[in-house]
């Protein structure tokens, strides 16, 4: 798999991660139904056109899903026994359709677990950005990791 193990996170690393994802029209709309979530800002093209933004919002929590799918690769893939809880999670800048997503990720914390030999903590955080730079999604997550598999 090509996630790392617990061993191999250290404090202070950096992950540039290298898919991106350009969001659309139908990935706004068929996310914000199937999630149950009717916000006319996200859904209502002429709704949308009388506020601020004058079109429709991209949903913040299909953000929120891509910006941590954005770094399983790199991080997790495999190697992750669960995602232990998200905080801080803050939507800094407004994304559209069309726009480009991709993420970074620094690790701020490890540490081994009292209660599963074979396991550790990392604490990571995330931020996405949209094709102009700026950060559109951050969060911290903490999850519960692998450690390398003993030798037979």
């Amino acid at each position: 798999m090509a996630g790392l193990y617990f061993e191999e996170f250290s404090v202070g690393q950096q992950f540039r991660h290298e898919l991106s994802r350009s969001v659309t029209e139908s990935d706004n709309m068929t996310f914000s139904l199937m999630s149950m979530n009717p916000q006319p800002l996200h859904v209502d093209f002429d709704f949308a056109s009388r506020t601020e933004w004058g079109k429709p919002l991209f949903n913040s929590m299909f953000t929120f899903a891509i910006m941590v799918g954005l770094t399983v690769q790199d991080t997790t893939l495999g190697t992750t026994i669960g995602n232990l809880g998200f905080s801080e999670v803050t939507f800094p800048a407004p994304v559209f359709h069309g726009d480009t997503l991709r993420a970074e990720t620094t690790v701020l914390s490890t540490r081994e677990s009292k209660s599963r030999p074979t396991q550790g903590l990392v604490e990571f955080e995330h931020k996405c950005f949209k094709q102009d730079g700026s950060v559109v999604a951050q969060c911290k997550r903490m999850a519960l990791m692998m450690k390398r598999p003993e030798a037979a």
